[in-house]
């Protein structure tokens, strides 16, 4: 079984949830992973955090990031095991963070230190 990143991508970052829409997503996107769980193929994730970051780019420039030149920022990563990406695309459908319009998840198999895919 391989294990695959989802990764929360959100089309503007700079839009600010209320509280209470922050503890209802909260609540229903770890009811998404209980059920990934549920199957024994979540292994771990995070959010993350937009305070006090940086984007390093060619030549050592380093800007306040990690917005960049682009609306579209990355919220979290989860990581599972899946037989296939289309089994972990399964578990991606699911996710609350697709009631955001323009939000989506992308989808990509971890290559193991062993050099196997």
């Amino acid at each position: 079984m391989d294990e695959y990143m989802l990764i929360f991508r959100h089309e503007d970052g700079s839009k600010i949830a209320s509280p209470e829409q922050m503890e209802i997503w909260m609540k229903q996107t770890m009811d998404w992973i209980g059920g990934i769980a549920a199957q024994n193929k979540f292994k771990s994730g995070t959010g993350l955090s937009f305070d006090d970051a940086r984007v390093v780019w060619h030549k050592g420039v380093v800007t306040n990031g990690p917005f960049g030149d682009i609306k579209e920022t990355i919220g979290g990563f989860i990581i599972v095991r899946a037989e296939s990406a289309d089994e972990a695309a399964a578990f991606a459908k699911g996710s609350p963070i697709l009631q955001g319009d323009g939000n989506s998840l992308e989808v990509r198999k971890i290559v193991r230190h062993d050099g196997a895919a």
